[in-house]
This record gives structure tokens, sequence and C-alpha cells, in this order.
């Protein structure tokens, strides 16, 4: 029998290598922009079109590369970074194994221009699976341009698992802002399809925190610096207010590089315990330096998951130096004893107290009430406080955003065959809310608690469902429109959904610069809050993206549906009642939420009188 096993051809080999570190065309930015760091530039350009798929190109200032080291450069696991084994547990460097050029090469089109300060010409090379096509001398500035072009060419079943333009350009755009917010001493730029997304000019981390994430978050950081023999923190959190519903805005970074560590993001999370809800996420942009010895940075392809030598150490110095700057910058709860100017202006503390409205005041029921010994008893029975026990009733007013669909039931599909569990109708008259949240209603055999929110959640979503299938929903035009200005990394989420949120009944138009027009909204958003909605649905989306078995388009819908539905803690009239039952029990599914919440339960008259032992 002939031998079989033989060794692969460098092509093939530097392919499948190519696998485990270029996924997608933000893992190669996210090499390039670091090589280009290492390098020493402190001017960083990278330009994109079609996300990545076409082109990929850095420039930088850098030092540059001689002939032999450009051409070396895209050799595998070549590196000037390691010498022995000892070196890789002493790397203070961006890149360090080798891999990332010889890797880009094997999947792209590379073409490169480098030059040194100390050369007069710079090399030019041109390389294609792997193969140098050509090199020759050219004249160039000092440092490094690389363009890789036409991503996994050679590799068309790769190139057919990449998402749509704007879902890969959002990884990009993550990428981009990782490595842009290690360095803020450096100047960074990022242009997609000739638009410039980000000019982020050379300045501190507070400053690069506030060009990366938005305006709003100027007067809301809190700086948090500790230093010890063992280990320094510095960097920003945002103040309890800042905090969100998604983990979009938390930047761990060791040693300048960005990690992903659930472990310190817990001991982050306890040092917020109590200043704000379970459900919320605070903002931050921390940075760990430590002895290289005393972590392993070597443990996955991206380098983004790190393996420290004394976990418990480093989880106990984090949560200590986020408390202790929280309680330095009083964001704890206190009492202010500092008196407002704007007091003094007031007509009760400017406008002298006369007699006569000294008389007043003494006369009245109020004043002996509480000056008189022994008069406690009688609070209840003044004239000016009958009405005290008012403020613990329930309001009967409804205050959420987009209720007026309830009221409307032509707004859902026509009445369908009721699908409920035991194939009952339950009855519309002598409906009561409970607690501003749960709907009794009564049946033949017992009667239903509906829980408020669920159910209304279940109607928008199926109403969203029948929207983008083909019906869309009306639209009802601003006559002043709103201007939404966003995060980057929000403006192209939002360019993604724009199709989607149409239908929706959503007509908002990009003005440039991350800034939208909202021409139009849905007849049951309340004017003027057109953009908590947008703003709101964005966030929830967020909250959804980490689940991949959800398509774009269900996130978008459990998205909006989750977000508008009417929340726990609302009364409601008889009216809104009879609306929500009538439409809970049209819908298709009327039983769970799009989560697999119940949206009511069934209480049988048999089995209460067994409660009661009847």
């Amino acid at each position: 029998m002939p031998d079989i096993i033989q060794l692969l051809p460098d092509n093939i080999a530097n392919q499948i290598a190519a696998g485990e570190v270029i996924q997608r065309p933000a893992s190669a930015v996210k090499e390039l922009l670091e090589n280009a760091v290492d390098a020493g530039a402190d001017e960083i350009k990278l330009f994109i079109n079609d996300a990545g798929k076409s082109l990929i190109q850095v420039i930088d200032n850098g030092k540059g590369m001689s002939d032999t080291d450009a051409r070396m450069a895209f050799e595998r696991h070549a590196t000037s970074k390691i010498s022995n084994i000892e070196d890789l547990f002493k790397i203070k460097t961006m890149g360090f194994r080798g891999e990332a050029l010889a890797s880009i090469a094997a999947v792209a089109q590379v073409e490169l221009k480098t030059k040194r300060a100390e050369d007069e010409t710079g090399v030019y090379l041109e390389i294609e699976n792997s193969i140098v096509i050509k090199q020759e001398p050219i004249a160039a500035p000092i440092g490094t341009s690389i363009a890789m072009k036409n991503l996994f060419f050679n590799v068309p079943a790769r190139r057919n698992f990449l998402k749509s333009n704007p879902a890969e350009l959002r990884h990009i755009v993550d990428e981009f802002i990782r490595v842009a917010m290690a360095f803020p001493e450096v100047f960074f730029s990022l242009t997609s399809n000739g638009q410039q997304v980000f000019h982020l000019e050379k300045g501190t981390l507070k400053q690069r925190i506030v060009q990366i994430l938005g305006n709003n978050y100027n007067a809301k950081l809190v700086a948090v610096q500790e230093h010890t023999d063992y280990m320094n923190i510095y960097g920003f959190v945002g103040k309890p207010e800042t905090a969100k519903k998604t983990r979009g805005d938390q930047y761990f970074f060791v040693n300048n590089r960005f990690i992903k560590s659930a472990y310190l993001n817990h001991a982050l999370m306890n040092a917020f315990d109590a200043m704000i809800g379970k459900d919320s996420f605070p903002m931050y942009a921390l940075f760990i330096d430590l002895d290289p010895s005393q972590l392993d940075i070597n443990v996955h392809p991206t380098k983004q998951e790190i393996k420290f030598e004394d976990e418990k150490i480093v989880y106990a110095f984090v949560q200590s130096a986020v408390k202790h700057a929280l309680a330095q910058f009083s964001i704890t709860p206190t009492l202010d004893f500092e008196l407002d100017v704007s007091i003094q202006q007031l007509d009760a503390v400017s406008k002298p107290f006369t007699d006569e409205k000294k008389s007043t005041a003494t006369s009245s029921s109020l004043y002996s009430t509480f000056t008189k010994k022994n008069q406690s008893h009688f609070i209840e029975n003044k004239s000016e406080l009958k009405h005290w026990k008012d403020f613990y009733e329930p309001e009967k007013k409804t205050t959420a955003e987009g209720w007026k669909s309830l009221t409307d039931a032509g707004n859902i599909q026509s009445q369908q065959v009721l699908h409920t569990v035991n194939e009952q109708i339950p009855g519309t008259d002598n409906l009561a809310q409970l607690h501003n949240s749960f709907i009794v209603t009564p049946t033949n055999k017992g009667y239903y608690l509906i829980h408020q929110q669920n159910a209304h959640e279940r109607i928008l979503y199926e109403q969203f469902t029948t929207a983008v299938d083909g019906k869309p929903i009306a639209a009802q035009r601003s006559l002043f429109p709103a201007t939404l200005e966003l995060s980057v990394t929000d403006a192209v989420l939002l360019n993604e959904l724009l199709p989607d949120l149409n239908h929706l009944g959503y007509l908002l138009e990009p003005f440039g610069n991350n800034t939208f027009v909202i021409q139009g909204s849905p007849a049951d958003v309340v004017d003027g809050n057109e953009k908590v909605a947008v703003e709101k649905m964005l966030e929830q989306y967020k909250h959804f993206s980490n689940d991949l078995k959800y398509s774009k388009r269900e996130k978008l819908l459990r998205s909006m549906a989750l977000q508008q539905s009417i929340k726990a803690g609302t009364g409601l009239t008889e009216k809104e009642m009879k609306a929500l039952v009538e439409n809970l029990f049209s819908c298709v599914t009327p039983n769970i939420t799009p989560n697999g919440k119940p949206t009511y339960l069934e209480f049988k008259k048999d089995e209460l009188d067994k409660m009661f032992g009847r």
C-alpha cells in the first residue's frame, strides 16, 4: 500500500491557518491597526470599501520596513517580537505571533508600500495566494501603506458566509473603536466608501471617550485611578444615570489590549450594586497595567481572552477601585445641604410675610392641627386633607407610549378563530385591574388573570409581523421633524434597520454625520416622543443582538414589541382593558409572548372551590 500522509502545500496551510485569525473583514482591520500601533505611528488612517470585502487599507507614519523585512513579514510565524519561549511571557506589544500578515496574504490580494527614514527609496510588494508577484523600489513617504483587496477571493465558501455590508461594517467599527480608545495619543480616522466615519484627534483618554461615545458622556464620567506595586488601574466609569439596558459601552483593557472578561465585568457590576437596576449596565472604559509575566495573552487566536495568574487579586482590585471612585465623587445617594441660589428668587422667600398673611396662615385648620397638642387623630377629618388617600388610589389615566393602538381594534387583524387553551372566549364585562398590572376577566368556568404588559407585547408583535409581511403601518408625518443624533455604532445599526422600520411606520432619513431626521412615526407614538422611541428601540435591539438564533428582522420585531408595550404599573380605563382583552384573544398565539412568557393564567371555579374546602 502506498503512503497516504503528505505535507500540505504552504498556500493551503496558510489558508487553513487564516481561518483562525481572519474570520471576517473586521479581523483583518484589527490586525492591521495593531501592526501600525506597534510600528510607533502617531497617525493611522483606515479606508474600507464594501465593508472591507473589496478593500481594507491602513496607512501609518510609523518606522516602516526594509526590503528584506517587508518580504519576511508575510512568512508564517515571522516576527521581531519573540526569539525564545520566555519572550511569550514578556509581551508588551499588540502583535507578536507573526501570523497576521501571512494569513491576510493567504486569503486576499495584498499591496504593500513601506519606507524607513534612513532609506532613500521604499519598497512595493504585490502578493496573491501567499505568492510574491512583484517587488520593486518606489518613492514613498516614511511609514507603511498596506491594502488588502477582494477578501476570500480564493475561498468563495468563506466569502459566502459573510453578513450584509451594514452588519460587517458594525464589526469593523467595533474593532476600530477598541484600538482607537486604547491609544488616545494617536490620531485615527476611518473612511468608508469615501465618506469619513471617524476623525479622532490626539488628546486625553476622556476626550477620546467623548469623541467615540458621544457628547452626552462629557459631564457624566467618573475618573478611576489606583496605583499599587502589583498593578495599576485607571480610566472612567459612567455615572449611574448613564446605565443602559445593553452592554454596548463597556471596555476593559489589559496592558492596552482590549479583552473580554465576564469575571472582571462581574467585579465592576458589584461595585455598582444598589446604584443601578439589575437589568442595567454601566458604561466603563478601564485600563489595567500589570507585569506581563502575571498573565497569559496567548490563550486564544484573537487575543481577546486572557488568563491572569491570580484572578482573585485582580477582581478585588477592580471592585475596590471603582467603589472608591464612586464614593470619592459622591455618586452614592446623599442629602444635598447646599442652598440653590434660585430659591432666593421665589415669592415665598423674597416677598415680606405681612401681618395679613400671618393671620390667614394661623387661622387655617391645617395650622391648628399641627400646633395644638393631641391633635394627630383629627388630621384625616380636616377639610384640606380629606383627599389624602387619593394619592394611593390607582391612576385612571394611561401614560404609556403606543397605548392608542389598543383602543383601535381595527389595527389588529380581523377577528379570527380564538386559539385559547381551553377554547373559551373570555368575557369583557366586569373587568377589574389589580395593582395596575393585571386584568381579571371572568369566563364560564372561572376567570383569567391577564398580565397587561405581556398581553400587549403579544398584540404588538403580531401587528408588527403583519406590517413587515406586506401591510405596512401608516405613518403620521410630523409638522416639525425631529433630528436624531447618534453615536457612530448606533448610526450604522439604524441604517441597517431603516427598510424594516419604514414598514413599521417610522420614516427616517439619513442627514449626514450620524444624524437622522424623523419625518414621520406611527400614529400611536405621542408627539415629541419620536426620538425617545427610536433610541429605546435601538437599545432593546442591541440587547437581543447576542442571540444568534434570531434573524435581524425577528430581533427588530421583538425589540419594538417589548419596548412599546404598556408597562406594569399603568392604570387603565375600562375601555382600554376591554380593547386589550379583545385584541389579545384575536391573536394567532394569545397565550404567550414572543419570548415564551405567559400572557395569562387560568383559574377554574372547581379548583377554587377545592381551595376553600367546598
